[in-house]
């Protein structure tokens, strides 16, 4: 008995052996995908916290605020790790490059998209910015020269399909009588020209990152990127006259926590782990890994909302993953 029990302990111990060098090798290979799916899982986080925070406060207050927090929280990080609390050891053309993609995707971008937002509603948004990817491919081939293997515009595809089945919603709708169902489309084309603007900005800034990084260190180069995002919205609050609602934000403790949150997800470990995503993948991979988010958003939905999943929102989720896997193949 006890011989059979040993046997036993011993082939446990050669599976999980063999299923950490798995996860290892696994790492190893396909570390900026890992990382792209991280980034996801992060800004699902920080998107549920910035929204219950933006109904409070306002989300211009909300991004200025973030930024400023996750500025001191890449720091702290920089001074244990590296012994830097600011990027000094940064060169000109890094800080050239990378302040360009904070300016291109944190304030033009995200203003954009925060806009469309208000104008054509947050679905329709999400939506658009599921172009990303595509962006991102085709500035990341015209600026870094990259090309996408046909196994990876295969899973690019699919995973938009399954963005788009999640996010898009049949609606039924009266006519002279007559029950139709179909697919809205009767949003203002400002609107959609405002998402599609957040979706470039994202894109861009992300290639543009890419470029100015090189193998420095992804969490200093985030820190440069949210330092220029706060220059920029700081000159925009001050053309606004904006800076008394962002004093009464910083009063209020119940979007405060939301906030600090936020931060630490999104612009802290969110922004940090796309640049290492890029940094070991091609861009165009990474941003279609990261646009996932609406997919993911749907089980906190469901336990902390109770929001009400329907068929086609579990196929588009199950579409998704599987074209996240076509990435890893």
């Amino acid at each position: 008995m006890a011989q059979v029990l040993n046997q036993q302990a011993i082939k446990q111990r050669i599976t999980f052996a063999f299923a950490g060098i798995s996860i290892f090798v696994l790492m190893q290979n396909h570390f900026g995908e890992i990382a792209g799916v991280l980034t996801a899982v992060f800004w699902t986080v920080t998107s549920l916290a910035f929204e219950s925070a933006g109904k409070k406060v306002g989300s211009l207050s909300v991004n200025l605020i973030r930024l400023v927090m996750a500025f001191f929280f890449i720091g702290l990080y920089s001074w244990i790790v590296r012994g830097f609390f600011f990027p000094g050891d940064a060169n000109w053309f890094q800080w050239r490059w990378l302040a360009f993609s904070g300016l291109i995707g944190f304030v033009i971008g995200d203003l954009l998209l925060f806009q469309a937002f208000v104008v054509i509603g947050a679905r329709i948004s999400m939506l658009m910015m599921a172009l990303a990817p595509p962006f991102a491919a085709l500035i990341g081939w015209l600026l870094l020269g990259e090309v996408l293997a046909p196994m990876s515009w295969l899973g690019m595809a699919i995973t938009m399909c399954g963005i788009v089945i999640v996010i898009l919603k049949r609606e039924t709708t009266e006519e002279n009588g007559t029950v139709v169902k179909k697919i809205k489309s009767n949003y203002s084309v400002p609107g959609i020209l405002l998402a599609l603007g957040g979706a470039f900005g994202q894109a861009a800034g992300l290639v543009i990152s890419k470029k100015g990084m090189g193998d420095y260190d992804a969490f200093s180069a985030t820190q440069i990127r949210v330092l220029t995002g706060i220059v920029g919205f700081s000159i925009l609050f001050f053309f606004m006259r904006r800076w008394p609602k962002v004093w009464e934000a910083v009063q209020h403790a119940s979007a405060m926590k939301r906030i600090t949150l936020g931060a630490f997800f999104g612009p802290f470990l969110g922004v940090s782990f796309s640049l290492l995503a890029v940094q070991h993948t091609q861009a165009g991979i990474a941003a279609t890994l990261m646009a996932i988010v609406p997919v993911l958003i749907i089980g906190p939905a469901i336990l902390l909302f109770n929001e009400k999943v329907n068929w086609k929102e579990i196929l588009g989720a199950v579409i998704t993953v599987g074209g996240v896997a076509f990435f890893f193949l």
